[in-house]
Formats: structure tokens, sequence, C-alpha cells
């Protein structure tokens, strides 16, 4: 039986995924800052364990307990929408630290024991929004594109090894809490002098269009562990396909 570690399921993205592993008979390390055993269905495949990805003992610790790890799903991640005026560092880099050397030190903790055994996958959750330009959206997008460097060249690093990396790319997932977890950090909204762009935006993201929905999400995320021949980057999420076609 392979095992995979999933980090942030405690809602939206990794919580589908973490499903969508445990309905294919896979034994799942599901892993959130604060663990909550009723989000996921009863399994004796399933371990629910604490981590923060900002913290090296918490990695260290939830390493050690997940024991041999086939698949690395690194999906935690936190969101944030601003000007770059309206940005404060203490915010960008909390993102910094979450999205991107969060991700780089989980991925830092697993890769030894996927060297030695010349077998095993990490799948980086990026973004969408690393495929086309967005407004207020400038410090996400790049601790996301940072992902998506930092992957593909990883990649390079580990084929020697047999070990493979990709990126899944979600679009806009309004059925997820990435909204709201983005509007609890903004304590001092948006600058004065960008309330007409501000306007513009959210009055765009009302007009009906695709979307990406979790089991978007899931599906990519299953393909990129499980489909040696699969691409390097997968779109997921009809938002997402379009604005990698449009690329």
């Amino acid at each position: 039986m392979q095992t995979v570690l999933i980090t942030g399921c405690s809602s939206g993205f990794g919580l589908e995924t973490a499903r969508y592993f445990l309905d294919r008979d896979w034994a799942v390390v599901a892993t959130m800052r604060q663990p909550r055993e009723d989000v996921l269905p009863p399994s004796d495949r399933l371990r629910v364990l604490a981590l923060d990805v900002t913290d090296p003992s918490s990695i260290e610790r939830a390493v050690a307990e997940a024991g041999p790890i086939d698949v690395l799903v690194n999906n935690a991640g936190i969101g944030w929408l601003n000007a770059l005026e309206g940005t404060p560092m203490a915010a960008a880099r909390e993102l910094f630290e979450t999205n991107t050397l969060g991700l780089i030190a989980m991925t830092q903790a697993v890769l030894p024991q996927m060297r030695e055994r010349r077998a095993g996958v990490i799948v980086n959750v990026s973004s969408s929004v690393t495929l086309q330009s967005l407004p207020l959206l400038s410090v996400y997008t790049a601790s996301k594109a940072a992902v998506n460097a930092f992957t593909e060249s990883l990649a390079l690093e580990l084929a020697q090894f047999d070990v493979l990396a990709r990126l899944v790319l979600p679009g806009r997932g309004p059925d997820t809490s990435f909204g709201d977890n983005a509007r609890a950090r903004m304590t001092d909204g948006f600058p004065d002098a960008y309330a007409d762009l501000v306007q513009r935006v959210f009055a765009g993201w009302q007009e009906a269009g695709p979307v990406t929905h979790s089991s978007d999400v899931a599906e990519a995320v299953w393909r990129a562990a499980t489909d040696p021949s699969c691409p390097m980057r997968l779109p997921a999420g009809a938002d997402a396909v379009a604005a990698a076609e449009a690329r």
C-alpha cells in the first residue's frame, strides 16, 4: 500500500485531495496546523497529524511520525489580496514563509528517504495566477511563481534518482476558504488611491465564468502522483485550463 502525505488538509483543496486518495485505497497522512479528526471519514488507512510548515521542529516530528512516504503533496498555503502599497512587509514575509519556504522545507525533509529508495513523487500545489498577470495579487503571485521555478529546477536535480517533481496550478476556488483567510489578514483594508481598481476587480469576480472546484484539484494531484507521463505543469479547473491555453 502506498502512502501520501498531504499538507493543509483542514479544508478546501487539501481536504478533498485526502478524500480522493482514501477512496482509492491509499494510506493517507493528512496534516494540518490544528488536527481535526472529524473532517475526514474514519479509516484504518488515515492518520491526522499536526503540522506547521513554518516550524522546523513541527516538520521533523510529522515526517518522523509519518514513516515512509511515497508521495508528498505540498498544498498548505495562505492567501493575500491587496495592492503592493497596502501590503505590510510582515504580511509579505508571512506569505513567503508559508507558501514558498514552508514548501521547500517540507520537500527537503522528505527527499532523503525518496532518494535512497530511488522512488517518490513531489507534487507542489501552486496557482494559475502565475499564468496571467492580475491586479491586487502581486505579492501572492510572487510567492507562487517562486514555487514554480523551484519545482522545475528541483525536477532536474532529482531525475538521476528516479524521483519526480510536478506542479498543479488551480484556478479560483470560490468554494474554498481562501478568500475568507485572505480577508482575515487584511486589518487595514485597501489604500484609498486604489479604490476604483478594487471596485473593478470585485465587480469582475461577480460575473459568471469558469472556476475551479476542489475535485478538479484532487484529480490533478492524483494524476501528477500516479502518471509518470503527465506534464510538469497541470492546470486544475476550467479557468486554469483556459489561462494555460491562452498563455
